[in-house]
C-alpha cells in the first residue's frame, strides 16, 4: 500500500490520507468575505481526494492584521457565514478543512492611518490585545464548521516576526523568550477551542523576504522555541522549507519537520516544493520521510492550483496528465 494513502488521526480529526493542501493566498475574498466561489475552489479540492485543507490565510480581527481588501478575515458576521459555506462544501465531498489564522506584522502596509505592529513598536497592552484576536477568530473558526486550527507563525509574519533574532530586539521578557508571544497566541487558542479539536503551528526558517533567514542555528536552539508552543497546547507543527528534502542542520540528513518531530513528540507536516514538476520525481525521498517516522503528513500547494485531483493521482500512481506547476497556474481559479 501506499504510505501516503494510509490513514492518519490526530484528536477527533481522523484523515484518509496523509496528503495536506498547503495553504495559498488567493485575494478571491472581497471585503475579506469568502463567496461560493471560495466555497467551490476547495471542495474541489477535496473531492480530489487531499487528506487536508489548510485554508489560506485568513485575518484575524484586529485593524492592525492587514492592509489586503481582498484576503479572507476570520470574524463573526458575513466573513463567518461565507466560511460556513466552505465548510460545508468540503465536507459534502469528503474532506476535512483547517483554518489557518494569520497576522502580517511588518508585512502590513500602513493605510486608514494604521501602521504596522512589529516586535519593535507593541506595548505589552497590544501583545494582549493581539493574543485576544487570535483565540475570537479560532472560536468563530470552530463555529464555522473547521476541523482544525492553524497558528501562522512563519514566513516573517508577526509570530515568526517575534522568533527571530533579527527583528525582535525587544529588552523585556519578549525578548528574552523568543517564543513567548508565540506561546501565549497558542495558549489563548487551545482554550479557545473544543480539547478534541487539533491544533496546528506553522513555522519556519527562511522568510518570504530573506530565503537564507534563521530562527535557529541549532537543534538546541530550535528545541527552546518549539518546545514552549508543544507545552501551550500545539497538537501538530507544520514545518515549512523551501525545499522539503533539504537537511536542516547539517550534522543530520532530518529535514526541518523531522528536527520538529523528534524535539517535541509531536506529529509534523513537511512541506516545500512538492509535487512541482508534475512527475513527483522526490516520491522515494517523500515515502522514506514518512515509512522512516521522520514526519507524519506530506503538504502540497502549487500543483494543486492546475490539478484538483492531484491527490487521487498520486494515491494511485496515476500521474499521467498531471500539469507541472507553472507560474501563470497562479491566476487561475477554479
Amino acid at each position: 500500500m501506499n504510505p501516503l494513502a494510509s490513514p492518519f488521526a490526530v484528536g477527533a480529526l481522523k484523515l484518509a490520507n496523509r496528503l495536506v493542501m498547503a495553504p495559498m493566498t488567493r485575494f478571491r475574498s472581497p471585503g475579506g468575505v469568502p463567496t461560493a466561489e471560495v466555497a467551490g475552489y476547495y471542495a474541489r479540492r477535496a473531492a480530489g481526494g487531499i487528506g487536508l485543507i489548510v485554508t489560506e490565510g485568513t485575518l484575524v480581527g484586529h485593524p492592525s492584521a492587514s492592509h489586503e481588501t481582498t484576503v479572507p478575515r476570520m470574524t463573526a458576521g458575513p466573513a463567518e457565514d461565507g466560511w460556513r459555506q466552505v465548510t460545508a462544501a468540503v465536507h459534502a465531498a469528503g474532506g476535512r478543512i483547517a483554518a489557518q489564522l494569520w497576522h502580517l506584522g511588518s508585512e502590513r502596509r500602513a493605510a486608514d492611518g494604521i501602521a504596522a505592529w512589529t516586535p519593535s513598536t507593541m506595548s505589552v497592552t497590544d501583545i494582549d490585545t493581539i493574543v485576544g484576536a487570535f483565540a475570537e477568530s479560532a472560536r468563530v473558526a470552530v463555529r464555522a464548521g473547521f476541523d482544525a486550527v492553524e497558528i501562522h507563525a512563519a514566513h516573517g509574519y508577526l509570530l515568526d516576526e517575534f522568533l527571530w533574532p533579527v527583528t525582535n530586539r525587544r529588552t523585556d521578557a519578549y525578548g528574552a523568550d523568543r517564543s513567548a508571544f508565540p506561546a501565549e497566541v497558542v495558549r489563548a487558542v487551545r482554550a479557545a477551542i473544543p480539547p478534541t479539536t487539533p491544533l496546528i503551528v506553522r513555522f519556519s526558517q527562511f522568510k518570504e523576504r530573506d530565503y537564507d533567514a534563521r530562527i535557529a542555528g541549532s537543534p538546541r536552539e530550535l528545541e527552546s522555541l518549539l518546545t514552549p508552543l508543544a507545552d501551550a497546547g500545539a497538537d501538530v507543527l507544520h514545518a515549512s522549507q523551501r525545499r522539503f528534502g533539504d537537511p536542516a542542520f547539517p550534522e543530520s540528513p532530518l529535514n526541518l519537520a523531522g528536527w520538529a518531530r523528534k524535539l517535541t513528540g509531536l506529529p509534523s507536516i513537511t512541506v516545500g516544493s512538492v509535487g512541482l514538476t508534475g512527475d513527483l520525481h522526490e516520491l522515494p525521498r517523500l515515502l522514506d520521510g514518512l515509512t522512516g517516522g521522520e514526519y507524519d503528513l506530506v503538504a502540497a500547494g502549487r500543483i494543486l492550483l492546475a490539478n484538483p485531483s492531484w491527490a487521487h493521482a498520486v494515491t494511485t500512481g496515476r500521474l499521467d496528465g498531471i500539469r507541472g506547476y507553472q507560474k501563470s497556474h497562479e491566476d487561475v481559479y477554479f
